[in-house]
């Protein structure tokens, strides 16, 4: 449930938001940040990449002399009467040292780190939404099926209230240049998730400013969102951490209106995607002590953690049809896998189709993830290519209840479902946190993404599936992964070596064959 968040500017000439030209003032200055492609066989090779930020966090100002096309939560209707005279009359701003200055983003080599508040020399910015880039003008595509990505990630100083998020959006490389957008992904344009956000200043080059709606001091939304398949590998703060694909009857990006949006609350569940998602949340499915601060925890929030999550294909190469996602950390040398939990009749630890059917079945929650296309629709969406986002932010909508508290906050907390975290239900509330929490920061590192496997060496194929009787004996003796299927999802995907690998697998894991 990645929201997106917009920040208004606190004073003339530093309007933190988005538009389709773009600005001339000054170059734009990506920062750098390093992440590394590997193979099992040659291990990870670094590259060297940048970020942007989103569209919505920069200075939009008129084109010519400098001033103002939005301020507080309003569009200046002399230039902006309507979407395209708007986007004419508009450009969005470069950035240089407001990475830094005014936006809290420090990138260092592999390291990025994210700040929650910061105060400007024009402005007080909260948070960040932050694209990695192929290029300077096109984002760098990510095709995951059959592959493994891992990160390192601090989450120590997040509260309640917070959430740390890396996620992959089925965005467009060139974030939409078309119908004269002159920005693209060089300025951040082209969002979209499975919120199908109405709070995009411009969506297809157009301002977004038809029944522009003030939504608190700083936040507005218009009439149009922007809806795409979403893959959240990781939202989290210091209590609470979640995994979760949304599904999407669209493959990439795409302009809604009305019920197509699935606006809450009467049509949350009649829209292009799936709101809530299939996730694999820890402490929603019953588990309490496997992740939180401290070292009665199996995973210490004090602590880096490394977080690797795989891909898997039903037949080991990267054109099969995605069929689990799977889940291991590594923290002080030790790899933990993901605890199995009993949903329904069945015991699962990854994000298949039939844990998602198990849970929705489960926590009744009205879950539209296998209605909206299930993992064919992440399938389709990885075909494509999807876009690392990197955030930090807090919930106008919900305060973050849905990650870090019980929620519903009508339903009681032993229902199956609603506990989430230790969070209170009063917490959360940007006013709060924004004021008690302004020093918070969520730090990323070490992006690596290749074969599985190889990103951290050998690491467990695919599961059995659910497991509802009991577990089955020793593995055959020397057979990588202790099954055939596991062996087979650790063979590269390079033709040639895949065939002799799968003969390999089929010789060492003999007695898992059947005829």
């Amino acid at each position: 449930m990645s929201l997106s968040r917009l920040i208004a500017p606190a004073a003339l000439g530093a309007a933190l938001v988005a538009g389709q030209q773009a600005g001339n003032l000054k170059p734009e200055q990506h920062p750098s940040l390093s992440i590394s492609e590997c193979t099992k066989f040659g291990g990870c090779t670094q590259e060297a990449k940048e970020v942007t930020i989103e569209q919505n966090w920069r200075w939009v100002h008129k084109v010519g002399p400098p001033s103002n096309c939005y301020t507080g939560n309003e569009w200046d209707q002399t230039v902006c009467p309507d979407p395209v005279t708007c986007a004419s009359n508009c450009a969005v701003g470069a950035a240089s040292t407001e990475y830094t200055s005014t936006y809290g983003v420090q990138a260092s080599d592999d390291e990025l780190k994210l700040g929650f508040v910061t105060q400007g020399p024009y402005s007080r910015n909260v948070g960040s939404r932050n694209y990695l880039m192929d290029n300077e003008s096109t984002y760098k595509m990510f095709k995951l099926k059959n592959k493994e990505f891992a990160f390192d990630v601090d989450v120590s100083k997040l509260p309640c209230g917070l959430n740390g998020a890396l996620y992959f959006v089925a965005m467009e490389a060139d974030g939409g240049l078309k119908g004269g957008n002159k920005a693209g992904a060089k300025y951040g344009t082209g969002y979209c998730d499975a919120q199908c956000p109405h709070d995009l200043k411009f969506i297809n080059g157009e301002a977004n400013v038809k029944n522009w709606t003030p939504k608190g001091k700083d936040v507005g939304i218009g009439h149009y969102g922007a809806c795409c398949p979403e893959m959240d590998i990781w939202e989290a703060n210091s209590i609470s951490t979640a995994y979760t694909a949304h599904s999407c009857s669209v493959t990439t990006h795409t302009r809604c209106e009305g019920v197509d949006c699935g606006d809450n609350p009467d049509h949350r569940f009649d829209g292009m995607c799936d709101k809530n998602g299939c996730d694999m949340q820890t402490f929603r499915l019953g588990n309490r002590q496997f992740f939180g601060k401290g070292s009665s925890f199996e995973i210490d929030t004090d602590k880096k953690v490394t977080v690797v999550t795989q891909f898997i294909t039903d037949d080991g190469t990267d054109s099969g049809a995605l069929k689990e996602i799977r889940r291991h950390y590594i923290q002080g040398g030790k790899t933990i896998q993901t605890p199995p939990a009993k949903v329904g009749s069945g015991t699962f630890d990854s994000i298949t189709k039939d844990f998602c059917e198990a849970e929705v079945g489960l926590f009744k929650d009205k879950t539209n993830f296998l209605e909206k296309g299930g993992l064919s629709s992440m399938d389709k969406a990885m075909e494509h290519g999807m876009v690392l986002v990197l955030s930090l932010w807090d919930d106008h909508d919900a305060n973050m209840l849905w990650l870090d508290s019980n929620y519903p906050t009508s339903q009681d907390p032993s229902t199956p479902g609603v506990a989430r975290g230790t969070c209170a239900t009063s917490s959360g509330k940007p006013d709060d946190v924004e004021t008690n929490a302004a020093s918070s920061s969520v730090t990323f590192s070490d992006i690596r993404f290749g074969e599985i496997g190889s990103t951290h060496g050998a690491t467990p194929g695919p599961s059995p599936g659910p497991s509802p009787g009991p577990s089955p004996g020793p593995s055959p003796s020397g057979c990588p992964g202790g099954s055939l299927s596991a062996c087979i999802g650790l063979c590269p995907s390079d033709a040639k070596a895949f065939k002799a690998c799968v003969a390999e697998c089929t010789k060492r894991c003999s007695s898992d064959v059947v005829v």
